[in-house]
């Protein structure tokens, strides 16, 4: 008898299981404060980014508002330290513009490594804690 395959869950840019982006933000996909995605999203939302002014700045610049609250969609409106699963690609354009935000390694989802190199993302790599 073959034993059945153990669906081990999502795992982070390292190999290892995805860790939460957010506590008290309803970020996601999903909308449960992990960065997980599945092939509906066309955005990709993985990578676990902490808000800055700047990107806020520009973000909207680019055609997304992610400053104000919408309550129709459940959604706050963020600020400066809030953290937030971006799309891989705003996250690279942000890069390539210079200023892309910190990241939580551990909770970007490892599709994020279509988009972006680990090694930028390292290089963005927020101090724990």
């Amino acid at each position: 008898m073959i034993a059945p395959i153990k669906n081990e869950g999502p795992k982070n840019v390292m190999g290892e299981p995805l860790q939460p982006c957010c506590n008290k933000l309803s970020t996601g996909w999903y909308r449960n404060g992990t960065c997980e995605t599945d092939k509906n999203d066309g955005g990709m939302h993985v990578i676990c980014a902490r808000m800055t002014t700047e990107f806020l700045a520009f973000s909207q610049a680019m055609g997304n508002d992610l400053s104000t609250p919408r309550p129709e969609y459940n959604f706050p409106g963020l600020k400066e330290g809030d953290c937030w699963c971006l799309c891989a690609g705003r996250w690279q354009e942000a890069l390539e513009a210079g200023i892309a935000p910190k990241v939580k390694l551990a909770a970007c989802e490892e599709s994020a490594l279509a988009v972006v190199k680990l090694t930028d993302l390292q290089a963005y790599q927020m101090e724990e804690g």
